[in-house]
């Protein structure tokens, strides 16, 4: 079966590779502390089954523990190393099987293989925790080698440490009218395109999530991140094929064979 990425909004992607489902820091939620949900139904039941779901890093929009509950019994999660100290909600998930990951671990399921690999963010759980967790991206090897980012920044040794793949989810925006350090905008995803060289690519993490009271603040900064990562792709890295999904949208992304 060719690989298929279903994007459900904000970093929720689920990756059907090998007969195994893989499920991207599940959110789940209309609303979050200060941030709702502007753009895109919340992901129905049907986006909560996986064989595995992955966590990047312990930030709340990230690392969810109600979502988290809402996974299928036995399902198995990977989070940074640290997490189950930080994030004492993760120890009542008692139907799931957990296993924390750092830079360089390989976890087996089914016919795949999960690598982590380091991203450049803070990945603590805010606003107050230890930096004791790293912020990861994951290499999902199957039929095909897929990249999920996480939130990160470009960093020097990024393809090196990814190394080749086929599809990369890239984040291009965030949820607020100003991006940190340690992120990705449109021109700098465009940037880590150009220097990872997949074949394909799925813009995430934008266009979702806003804070409260804020929509006429910057909103270009909500609606703009996946056209002018298209149009600034298309010029720094012809050769990869950009999917700009909907919510709830899927697509086959072309592959090296």
């Amino acid at each position: 079966m060719p690989v298929e990425v279903t994007w459900w909004g904000h970093a929720t992607c689920t990756v059907a590779d090998s007969n195994v489902r893989v499920l991207t820091d599940p959110l789940f939620a209309r609303r979050l502390a200060h941030l709702r949900r502007r753009r895109g139904a919340v992901p129905p039941p049907g986006a909560w089954r996986a064989q595995v779901a992955v966590v990047s890093h312990l930030h709340a929009d990230h690392l969810h523990v109600p979502s988290l509950a809402r996974l299928e019994q036995g399902t198995r999660l990977l989070v940074p190393r640290g997490a189950l100290r930080s994030v004492p909600g993760l120890r009542r998930l008692t139907h799931l099987r957990i296993t924390e990951m750092a830079p360089g671990d390989v976890a087996p399921v089914g016919d795949l293989t999960v690598r982590a690999v380091p991203a450049r963010h803070d990945g603590r759980r805010l606003p107050v925790g230890p930096r004791r967790s790293p912020a990861l991206g994951y290499v999902i090897e199957g039929e095909a080698r897929t990249y999920f980012a996480g939130d990160t920044g470009l960093f020097e040794s990024m393809a090196k440490e990814v190394g080749p793949v086929d599809v990369t989810l890239l984040p291009v925006g965030g949820w607020g009218p100003y991006l940190g350090d340690g992120h990705l905008d449109a021109g700098r995803a465009a940037e880590a395109l150009a220097r990872l060289a997949p074949r394909s690519a799925v813009p995430v993490h934008y266009g979702t999530y806003w804070p409260i009271g804020m929509d006429a603040v910057r909103p270009h900064e909500f609606h703009a991140p996946g056209d002018e990562f298209a149009r600034l792709a298309a010029e720094r890295a012809p050769g990869v094929s950009v999917h700009r999904l909907a919510h709830g949208e899927s697509v086959r992304p072309e592959v090296s064979r």
